[in-house]
């Protein structure tokens, strides 16, 4: 299969060593500079640990890279796939898959809503999802994620046809549910980093994952997804990984933030999009729109956005009054 990937950052670029060996990939990055960088060194400088196929193409020209292609692969972050889908062309019929996880900053949309909006509604188009860190999938350790549309049968399509022996794809029709768990799961790894950062033990990281996922679960069913699509990979087992994983930027991010680090600090130190940080916000909009308690997202947001110290938003979880669980 011809496949365009579109977006040369760290998963971009993990994508397209990982299928390198099966399809014809042509990889597209807006900068001229990058590309020819990219084409010389075989290296992102996002990932620069992995040196991609030289059967990878590389290219700065979206019309070239996705010219005879059967399939585009957006691996930009959220806030790049309105962008990019401009200038894939809105007449654009070819199948599309993203691989973005958040809501848009601005409007607060999840990536499907975003796809609606640019392109025509005949193009069959899915989401990929699921606990996956880009050194690991492009190093060829073993890792599973989950394809989610709402053409069932395009969803098993995409999985057969991508699926290898290192990258193992399932596939789901809960669109919203998969795309809600993989942005939510950002948010809680930033309480998660809070909690390591001040050594406050693996007990309160179990119980901020566990009650986590229970955030997780009420807004994506009061959104539309299904209470299953919470249990699988695109939401507990996404949620465990960036909780828990070093190379988690989200964890990251809190650790910086317990260590008493302004927000702008920590985001300029990490070099890296964050998609948990302009998820909370998105996040505690739709709870507040659904009528859903969500006190950790609640905890988060007063840490990132009202100045809150981490230890202070701790003791005020803590403070609250036993319930059922």
């Amino acid at each position: 299969m011809k496949i365009a990937i579109l977006g040369a950052g760290a998963w971009g670029s993990a994508l397209a060593t990982s299928f390198a060996a099966q399809h014809e990939i042509s990889l597209w990055t807006r900068s001229a500079s990058d590309c020819e960088a990219l084409a010389r060194t075989r290296t992102s400088r996002y990932l620069p640990e992995v040196r991609f196929p030289d059967a990878v193409r590389v290219e700065s020209d979206v019309a070239r890279a996705t010219h005879g292609a059967e399939l585009v692969l957006v691996a930009t972050a959220t806030a790049g796939l309105r962008p990019t889908l401009r200038a894939l062309g809105a007449a654009s019929t070819v199948d599309l898959l993203w691989a973005c996880k958040g809501f848009e900053t601005t409007t607060g949309a999840l990536p499907h809503q975003i796809v609606d909006a640019s392109l025509p509604r005949a193009v069959r188009s899915a989401a990929l999802s699921g606990p996956s860190f880009a050194l690991e999938v492009a190093s060829g350790q073993p890792t599973a994620v989950v394809i989610a549309s709402r053409d069932a049968a395009f969803a098993a399509a995409c999985a057969a046809a991508l699926n290898n022996s290192r990258l193992r794809l399932y596939s789901s029709d809960d669109l919203v549910g998969v795309e809600l768990g993989g942005a939510l799961k950002n948010v809680i790894a930033i309480a998660a980093g809070i909690s390591d950062g001040l050594g406050l033990g693996r007990n309160a990281r179990a119980a901020l994952v566990t009650r986590g996922l229970a955030e997780i679960a009420r807004l994506g069913t009061a959104m539309g997804g299904r209470a299953e699509t919470f249990s699988g990979l695109a939401g507990l087992g996404d949620l465990v990984l960036t909780c828990t994983g070093d190379l988690s930027r989200n964890r990251e991010v809190g650790v910086r933030l317990a260590a008493g680090k302004p927000l702008e600090a920590v985001l300029a130190e990490l070099g890296h999009v964050s998609e948990g940080v302009s998820s909370a916000r998105a996040a505690h909009r739709h709870a507040g729109e659904h009528g859903v308690e969500m006190p950790i997202t609640e905890a988060v947001c007063g840490v990132l956005f009202e100045g809150r110290a981490p230890r202070y938003a701790v003791q005020q979880l803590l403070a609250r009054d036993p319930r059922r669980e």
